[in-house]
């Protein structure tokens, strides 16, 4: 068991979460053996330095330099693990060469409120329908335009957030009230949904399964409760979701009627 595992952190499902768990798991240890040394050290000292053994006080202090190298040393890893993994895992993710091509990319956008997170899929088109807030209402949570052709094939979703295991996919999030912040805990990514502001973020998952969303940011009284799943399914799983979708929007195809009923029976008149 690894001390990431011990602690708690739940298990990755992401392509570049390996790296990530592996830059935690040194800063981990870093810290326990932080932890150990210091409190090794803080007890030594009241064994060492307690009233029976020293009843009077020494004015002059530590004359050993092994502090000041303790703390040099300490400074120096925090450097490697600043230089050496963070920045370039930071890179590995905003740079500009590291963004997968548009082409293969599931793209969505994802609009926070209090307290619920909204999920907008291009469809089958790959094109977004037009946005405008003056038609958020009850029933249209993002405002999208349903007169926009583009629109026909969008997909709105609260509290779900489908994605296609080995794509690559982009989530461009935004906040229609106050600070959030979107949290894939499995997928080692979070960002602030930020009002006015469209921040995109980028991952390729690897794991199948359903795993939770939750809100990184206090956001209100019930802050608790803004959740949503977030489920990873192969190719035909999603694309079958996708169609599932779009098919309950067909309208109803007219029931012809029956033989029977298609001629009205005529009165039997009786015989004299």
């Amino acid at each position: 068991m690894t001390i990431n595992e011990l602690i708690g952190i739940v298990p990755n499902a992401s392509e570049h979460g390996t790296n990530i768990d592996h830059m935690l798991e040194l800063c981990h240890w870093f810290m326990a053996a932080l932890f150990v040394g210091w409190t090794t050290y803080f007890f030594y000292t009241i064994w060492r330095f307690n009233k029976r053994r020293n009843p009077k006080a020494n004015y002059y202090g530590v004359k050993s330099k092994a502090s000041l190298h303790l703390e040099v040393s300490v400074v120096l890893i925090e450097a490697v693990l600043l230089l050496g993994f963070a920045l370039p895992l930071w890179n590995d993710r905003v740079g500009p060469e590291s963004w997968p091509d548009k082409a293969n990319t599931l793209e969505i956008k994802c609009i926070g409120e209090q307290f619920a997170w909204n999920f907008h899929y291009a469809g089958p088109d790959g094109v977004f329908g037009r946005q405008d807030n003056r038609l958020i209402d009850g029933n249209n949570s993002i405002g999208l335009d349903k007169t926009d052709p583009a629109a026909a094939d969008d997909i709105v979703t609260k509290g779900e957030l489908h994605l296609e295991q080995y794509r690559p996919t982009k989530i461009e999030i935004t906040s229609k009230d106050v600070i959030h912040s979107l949290s894939l805990h499995t997928m080692r990514m979070t960002q602030d949904a930020i009002p006015g502001s469209m921040v995109p973020m980028w991952f390729r998952p690897v794991k199948a399964g359903e795993f939770e969303i939750v809100c990184a940011q206090l956001c209100g009284a019930n802050h608790y409760a803004m959740k949503a799943n977030m489920i990873t399914e192969k190719k035909a799983d999603f694309e079958a979701w996708q169609k599932s979708i779009l098919d309950l929007r067909k309208p109803a195809a007219p029931v012809a009627p029956t033989a029977a009923a298609a001629a009205p029976a005529l009165p039997q008149i009786a015989a004299k």
